[in-house]
């Protein structure tokens, strides 16, 4: 298998697959595409169907998005464990991830993933006070229910789903309650997150529309005299 992906220092995404397939010990080739450069859009569209990141090849099978992508590995690998074994806790982690999945927009956009920087105080609370509350309750009812470290006991799908968030809120020091910190602290040890993590201090790339500072300029451009 192949997996198509972008920028690790960006591409959050991205990571959420990669963390899959490393942590679970899937085998699998890497084809790194670039977010930004001369006709980087049309380089990606000519690997991916959707013209976006991540994607899955295995032989004549293409697989885009992160949550199809996670569920065909289930299906092919179902000895791994991706999705916890207990059919209610794995109805409760799909229900997490596509939360994770369709939800949490203003977080996103005020604060994108950006592994090699630390911003903090650059995010408006305001803006994403409401994401990081149902985020904080999300995280601290699935914990009390497994006793932790990660969302299900052991690691699993909903937990890759979680770790750009994670990243975010280590990124622009976002205060968040004692449960979620300690939660941000179990994706960082995690062997697979440190070693994507290595590779993205190293990259070279920048990508404007994902740094906050060139964010922050445009805003305020944006705003009547």
């Amino acid at each position: 298998m192949k997996l198509i992906f972008a920028n690790r220092n960006y591409s959050s995404w991205s990571l959420r697959a990669w963390l899959v397939l490393r942590h679970f010990g899937i085998p699998f080739d890497e084809d790194l595409v670039m977010l930004s450069g001369e006709g980087w859009r049309e380089a990606i569209r000519r690997k991916s169907p959707t013209g976006k990141v991540p994607v899955l090849v295995d032989g004549d099978v293409v697989v885009p998005e992160t949550i199809a992508i996670i569920e065909y590995l289930n299906d092919k690998y179902p000895a791994k464990g991706i999705w916890p074994s207990n059919r209610v806790e794995r109805a409760l982690a799909r229900a997490a991830a596509a939360e994770m999945h369709g939800g949490f927009g203003a977080l996103r956009n005020a604060a994108p993933m950006n592994l090699r920087a630390s911003h903090p105080g650059k995010v408006d609370l305001d803006e994403v006070a409401g994401d990081l509350k149902r985020i904080e309750r999300l995280w601290a009812d699935l914990l009390s229910r497994s006793g932790g470290p990660y969302l299900f006991g052991s690691f699993t799908a909903a937990d890759a789903m979680f770790a750009p968030v994670a990243a975010r809120i280590r990124t622009y020091a976002l205060p968040v309650t004692d449960v979620a910190g300690e939660y941000v602290e179990a994706i960082y040890a995690l062997p697979a997150f440190q070693e994507w993590l290595a590779e993205a201090v190293k990259e070279p790339w920048v990508v404007d529309d994902d740094e906050i500072d060139v964010l922050l300029a445009r805003k305020a451009a944006a705003r009547p005299a």
